[in-house]
């Protein structure tokens, strides 16, 4: 993982943890040598879930297969691609699939 993107995951993590609340959130890194292409965020919130893919800016390349994960899993509950130009806007649609 590159480092600005590690960085960015390390704050996005923190943010998430703000909105939700340490107590009733968890926000899992998923190993991505166990199945690759799996979004790097599992969150779980009360009976809910969401997965989040972080890339350090729009035009960082995917992986194979991320694509593929995250519109499934979108499909299921909710899962995007979060990076720093869209993530207030992921923030808020993560927010509104979780807490609907």
């Amino acid at each position: 993982m590159a480092k600005l993107e590690s960085g960015f995951q390390a704050k996005l993590i923190r943010e998430i943890y703000e909105i939700f609340g340490q107590d009733e959130c968890i926000v899992m890194k998923t190993d991505p040598n166990y199945i690759q292409g799996i979004p790097d965020l599992l969150i779980l919130y009360k009976d809910r879930w969401a997965l989040l893919e972080c890339k350090r800016d729009r035009d960082a390349e995917h992986q194979p297969n991320q694509d593929w994960y995250v519109e499934w899993l979108n499909s299921l509950s909710y899962s995007s691609f979060i990076f720093p130009e869209n993530k207030e806007a992921v923030l808020h649609e993560l927010q509104q699939a979780l807490q609907s």
